[in-house]
């Protein structure tokens, strides 16, 4: 959990963090989750993420922070995480102790104390009866902006309705993670935002509503536990009194619906129309501002956060920087800069030579193994080092760029100027 506050001039004048595994041993998680005995079922402790909370205040608190001159606060949370809050929790949010950190207040609070994250694959089957009620996964990426995803939110409900019905009748609020915290500060149940709810399977993203033919493929009486979405930049009403008897917060601090990091990504780089931003990770991420989608099977469309009326896309790759290592070391002997000399050496287009590298089943496109061809299209076993750096390389960005065309990015032609 990570805080930062910045003057209004964009200044940095405060960060801090609070690790979870390291300074919430208790709660025993590796990288903040359980990973349960299936390999495919992965969740986060909720009271973990309010305690975190809870522990970075009292660290602002004791550095000497001032919150009585904060104006606003708004937040990201890790998209497709859920957080089900049990019914009559509404009243222990309004009315918290501010005697006590907030963790124990909220400690019976969730009919879910374990919440399903991104991470989590173990709704195959959910996934394909959606797909299925709606007409298949083209027509539900036309309604949502993507096929079903087991990491999904829709998918993740309907995997808790089904196997614990009184569970899920026992939930008054679904909220997602950045929902849920903003729900911390408002102390009242705050909406779920256009962005991070396309990151579900059940936002109609063209209406901004949900559909209905979604959500009764998911669970009965859905709706009433989502509540109504909001745009990304709504500001939800004044803090809580609990943070301004505990900290000293003005009871004039406005709260700002929290979005999805992802979309919280798009507005950070400040991305406007046209743009494109690549994110150069263990899996590589590539995400653009764009005004007419095309949702495809591949790749997911959301609402754009900084305006309402357009869209953002996103692709991701698995077989990122960890295949870009491993070239460097078979053919530059783990060295950047000989990788970087190999590349400069060779032509661009690489001679017609042309390279498809996953070692790991990549996402976009469903495809694994290595696979080169020759100028003449003819599939050959091996290159160069040299031409095998460029093709990595250029077979990366290439299918980043057909990709991204494919859900409606238009490539401006260059005019020698800008």
């Amino acid at each position: 959990l990570k805080v930062i506050a910045i003057d209004e001039q964009l200044r940095v004048i405060y960060e801090d963090n609070v690790h979870f595994d390291k300074d919430l041993p208790e709660f025993k998680t590796q990288g903040g989750v359980y990973i349960h005995s299936d390999r495919l079922t992965v969740t986060s402790p909720v009271l973990m993420w309010v305690k975190a909370l809870d522990m970075i205040l009292e660290k602002m608190k004791s550095s000497g922070f001032n919150f009585s001159q904060v104006r606003a606060l708004s937040g990201a949370g890790q998209q497709h995480g859920s957080v089900y809050w049990k019914k009559g929790s509404i009243q222990m949010l309004k009315n918290p102790s501010s005697q006590l950190p907030l963790h124990q207040s909220l400690k019976d609070c969730f009919s879910v104390g374990n919440s399903p994250i991104w991470m989590d694959s173990s709704t195959a089957s959910q996934c394909s009866a959606l797909e299925k009620a709606v007409g298949g996964a083209q027509c539900l990426a036309g309604i949502t902006g993507s096929r079903a995803y087991e990491r999904f939110t829709g998918n993740q409900i309907a995997k808790i309705y089904s196997q614990n019905p009184e569970v899920y009748m026992q939930t008054e609020r679904i909220s997602l993670v950045s929902s849920f915290a903003a729900s911390l500060f408002l102390g009242a149940y705050a909406p779920i935002d256009y962005s991070d709810g396309s990151g579900m399977n059940l936002l109609q993203i063209w209406e901004k509503v949900w559909s209905a033919s979604c959500l009764d493929a998911c669970a009965p009486g859905l709706e009433e536990k989502l509540g109504c979405p909001v745009p990304s930049h709504s500001v939800l009403g004044p803090i809580s009194p609990y943070y301004c008897q505990r900290y000293g917060f003005s009871p004039d601090c406005k709260v700002v619906a929290f979005t999805g990091d992802n979309p919280a990504s798009l507005a950070g780089m400040r991305l406007q129309e046209g743009d494109i931003a690549i994110s150069l990770g263990t899996s590589d991420t590539l995400f653009l501002w764009i005004q007419e989608p095309t949702p495809a099977l591949e790749g997911h469309i959301f609402c754009n956060p900084v305006d309402s009326q357009t869209y953002m896309a996103l692709l991701c790759f698995k077989n990122g920087s960890l295949m870009r290592e491993r070239i460097r070391d078979d053919c530059a002997s783990g060295s950047w800069d000989e990788f970087s000399k190999a590349l400069s050496s060779t032509a661009a287009g690489n001679n017609g030579n042309l390279g498809f590298y996953f070692d790991v089943m990549e996402i976009t496109p469903e495809a694994v193994g290595i696979h080169r061809f020759n100028r003449d299209n003819q599939k050959v076993s091996d290159f160069p080092k040299e031409v095998e750096i460029r093709a990595l390389i250029e077979g990366q960005f290439m299918a980043k760029r057909i990709h991204a065309e494919k859900l409606g990015y238009k490539v401006s032609k260059y005019d020698g100027k800008s």
